[in-house]
This record gives structure tokens, sequence and C-alpha cells, in this order.
């Protein structure tokens, strides 16, 4: 075989090795274990559904993971946006500075950044919370959506700029009317990238949440419960259906937005 067929054949594998142990939790998810048995179609069963859905501390960390994600990607949106639209065209001293620090959230581990956050929060005597996780997550989400916006504005030509300030445009009504309607789909796909990154978000989490608990916390705190494990599954399964779609979205949406600035050019 060809080298690339071997280079393709491990990157294969790599991924399958990596995602086996979500297929175990689904495949757990719908096994009946109260009678020991080995796993089969027979012990196929969605009691465990039906438990998970009874609970009411599952459905509090759910509404709370959501809400959080809903929160955290809005802020996002927002500062990644002006923060993409302000570096991409001008110079101004530390400018590079301003870009690693932007940057710096997502690039230091998790226990860095929560450490870090605690500790201010601290400082300024704030009680930790629902919106200390909420800028918790902006923190890293910020980065997401600059990110993705910083890599439109590249690709789109100087020229949409230039004609429509020909044409007696501000900068803003630029922005807004011809600049805007261009970054739709890398503002919608880093969007839903930071939305489920929220949703996923364990450590800084752990350090801003206080007596909250989001649905990692709660998965956190499953561990110590082996008897609970059929349940513990049917919300990690619940997880995982929640962002995997919401990451290939935003991979086809950024996939689809590159191939049609392309065009433009």
């Amino acid at each position: 075989m060809h080298s690339k067929t071997w280079l393709r054949l491990a990157a294969y594998s790599g991924l399958a090795f990596l995602h086996l142990p979500l297929l175990f939790i689904a495949a757990n998810a719908f096994h009946d274990s109260s009678g020991g048995a080995a796993w089969s179609f027979e012990s196929i069963t969605l009691r465990w559904f039906a438990k998970a859905l009874e609970r009411s501390d599952i459905r509090d960390a759910i509404v709370l993971s959501l809400s959080v994600a809903a929160a955290a990607t809005v802020l996002a949106m927002a500062l990644g946006t002006l923060t993409a639209a302000a570096l991409n065209r001008d110079r101004f001293f530390g400018k590079n500075a301003f870009t690693t620090l932007l940057i710096m959230p997502i690039a230091l581990p998790g226990i860095v950044t929560g450490i870090a956050l605690l500790a201010a929060f601290k400082l300024m005597n704030v009680t930790p919370g629902y919106w200390t996780i909420v800028i918790g997550h902006a923190t890293f989400c910020v980065v997401i959506v600059h990110n993705n916006v910083v890599a439109r504005l590249r690709r789109l030509p100087a020229r949409l700029w230039e004609a429509s300030m020909d044409l007696g445009a501000d900068t803003l009504t630029t922005l807004r009317h011809v600049i805007l309607p261009q970054l739709g789909t890398a503002l919608l796909a880093g969007g839903i990238l930071a939305f489920a990154l929220s949703v996923d978000e364990l450590i800084v989490t752990t350090f801003t949440a206080g007596t909250d608990k989001t649905l990692p916390i709660w998965l956190l705190n499953q561990l110590g419960r082996p008897r609970d494990a059929a349940v513990t599954n049917v919300v990690a399964l619940a997880i995982m259906l929640i962002t995997m779609p919401l990451i290939v979205l935003a991979w086809r949406l950024t996939r689809d937005g590159d191939s049609t600035s392309s065009s433009h050019r």
C-alpha cells in the first residue's frame, strides 16, 4: 500500500480508538444491569432514561448548563465580533500584546484560568454563582468567536470596504450593512462551537460555580456513586447527543462559508 493509505488507515484507527469509549457509554445507557446479566439484545431497556427524567437534580443541572451556555455565547459573540473588527484593520500600540491576552484563556490550562478567575472574584468580593460561571465560560468562548470572525475578515476582499466608503458610508454603516452579512456563517459557527464548549466545560466551572451544579459537575460527582452508573451513562449520552451535532454543524458552516468567501475574490 502507498504511504498515503497507511497514513489514512492510522488516522482512522486513532479516531476509532478515541471514540470507542463513547460507544460503551451509549451501549450501557440501554443495558438493564439490575440483574447482573451480560449485555445482550434481550437486556436492552429504556428504564434508565425514565429514571433520569424523574430526577430533579438532573433537570436542574441541564437547565443551568443550557442557560449558562446561552448567556456565555451571546456575550462571546458580541465581544468576539467587536475585537475581531478592531484588530483586523486598525494598527495601534500594544495590538500584539492585546491579541495575546485575548487568546490566553484558551491557550492556558483550564485550572490556571479557573484559579485566576476565582482569585479575581474574591478580590472583588463577588460570590461565585450563575454570573461568575457565565463570565468564566465567556473568557474562552470569546476566543472561539474571535478566531472565526478574524479568519473570515482576512478572506474578505478589501474592495468591499473601499466601495462602501466611496459611496459615502461611514465605518459603522459599512460594518452593519456590508461586512456583517458576509460574517453570518462565521458568527453562527463560532456561536455554535462556543455553546457546545460551554455545555461541556468542567475545570473552569469547578472554580467559578460555587454551590451551583452544571451538568459536567453533576457527572463528576456521580463518579463516586457506582450504583447510579446506568443513569450517569444516560446523562453522558444526552450531552453527546447535544454537542456532537452542533460541532458538525459548525464545521459545515465554516467550510461552506470559506468556499463562499473564496468565490467572491
